[in-house]
């Protein structure tokens, strides 16, 4: 079951976001693993750490879903 996130911007950068859900351990760790396309946003693959996340995106990594609200 995806968890949801609950943002008070109008985005988030998709590292950050990583981050803020406890995805990754680090900066570092969310940067190297959206560079080797491990993350799924709204099902696609997605490089781009600036990737702006906004709500009723869904992001996905290891299996692991947060849908951003």
């Amino acid at each position: 079951m995806a968890e949801k996130i609950k943002i008070s911007t109008e985005f988030i950068k998709l590292d950050a976001l990583l981050k803020f859900a406890s995805l990754v351990g680090t900066g570092g760790e969310a940067k190297a693993r959206i560079q080797d396309g491990e993350v799924l946003v709204n099902g696609e693959v997605c490089t781009m750490r600036g990737k702006k996340i906004r709500p009723g995106d869904t992001v996905s990594i290891d299996g692991n879903e947060v849908i951003v609200e």
